[in-house]
């Protein structure tokens, strides 16, 4: 067996080219629109997720990885996610392990400062090790909403659509409030046994 070795290592990686058309992009908005939304949830250190609208306003639904709409789309981001994985960031073991979630933000609604998996607390496998945020909507759709890693002095990286973001789950990240239209995006995990 071959053991391919990361190229270099680095926690944000965002895509030269879209991961997926904007008919593709269109399609999975359809199926996330069409099952049920429920309001972002905020978790904490224990697990537990509740409301926080001074953390997080947002509408959400979850893509089930049965979903026969979706089964090409969960394909074509594992082939993805195994070579960002492989030639960036090197996290052993990295799968996806939890369904993706479809993500609505209207005027005023965004996300503060966050992490996906806190790594201190983080003991139990499968942990979370990179997220992914793609961008469905076309980009002139919205306005605000940029999603902005690390502190409020770093670059915000600007997303087209179709394009992503991958970037550590222990990253400190927010999408800012959108002030014009909707931002339409697709979140999703990858995981792994515990870190060494």
């Amino acid at each position: 067996m071959i053991k391919l070795e990361p190229i270099w290592k680095s926690y944000i990686i965002q895509t030269n080219n879209p991961i997926f058309t904007k008919e593709q992009c269109e399609h999975i908005i359809r199926c996330g629109q069409s099952l049920p939304q429920q309001d972002g949830l905020v978790g904490n250190k224990f697990g537990k997720q509740s409301k926080v609208e001074k953390t997080r306003i947002s509408k959400i639904s979850w893509i089930p990885f049965d979903y026969v709409e979706c089964r090409p789309m969960y394909f074509k981001i594992e082939q993805w996610i195994k070579n960002v994985n492989i030639n960036h960031f090197g996290f052993e073991g990295i799968e996806i392990t939890e369904q993706a979630q479809y993500t609505e933000y209207n005027k005023g609604e965004f996300y503060d400062w966050h992490m996906d998996s806190d790594v201190e607390f983080s003991k139990q496998p499968p942990v979370r090790k990179i997220s992914m945020t793609l961008l469905l909507s076309d980009e002139k759709d919205f306005e605000g909403g940029e999603l902005q890693l690390i502190s409020e002095e770093k670059e915000t990286p600007k997303l087209k659509q179709g394009h992503a973001l991958f970037f550590a789950s222990f990253l400190r990240h927010r999408v800012k409030p959108v002030t014009k239209g909707t931002r339409r995006s697709l979140v999703m995990w990858f995981g792994g046994p515990s870190f060494k």
